[in-house]
């Protein structure tokens, strides 16, 4: 069933509403993948904050247009699903996670700080750690040397009270 005039524009506005707090945007194709599967993906969105919408291609063309993912219109075609988050990895995670299970599901495209990525771009984009994991990466990085000083340290007084004692 097709949308009439006013149902178009609320679905742009929507969308554009999406897209102006978005950080990523990730299209994939959907073609022969079951309701069922396509149910479980979107809940699995749901959880990570990502809004993901089967959307005309001319309605999402008309919501990203004036933003930085205007650059993503000509990959728009075809059966798509888009992905969109202001988290940096999540849209691409969830689609990458899914696409792992499901081979019907294939990226297209997407789109992260204005640059295009291509399918290979947001698979790296999602195996980005976490900005928590990062963080405990980085403190561990800063305490290994402190821990390596504390440790030579030790050991140097533990040869000098050995030698004391002897």
């Amino acid at each position: 069933m097709s949308l009439n005039l006013q149902e178009k524009q609320a679905v742009v506005a929507e969308v554009s509403a999406q897209v102006a707090q978005a950080q990523t945007v990730v299209l994939a194709e959907y073609r022969g993948i079951k309701v069922s599967d396509v149910t479980k993906l979107r809940a699995n969105a749901r959880d990570a904050g990502v809004y993901f919408h089967v959307l005309k291609n001319t309605l999402a063309r008309r919501a990203v247009q004036g933003t930085a993912f205007e650059t993503l219109a000509d990959s728009m075609v075809g059966p798509l699903v888009y992905s969109i988050s202001a988290d940096p990895v999540a849209a691409a995670k969830v689609v990458y996670e899914f696409a792992k299970t499901n081979d019907k599901l294939v990226v297209k495209a997407g789109s992260y700080n204005g640059k295009v990525l291509d399918a290979a771009g947001v698979n790296a984009l999602a195996t980005v750690p976490s900005k928590e994991v990062l963080l405990a990466q980085l403190c561990g990085l800063l305490q290994s040397p402190m821990s390596g000083l504390a440790r030579a340290v030790a050991a140097v007084s533990a040869q000098k009270s050995e030698a004391v004692a002897a």
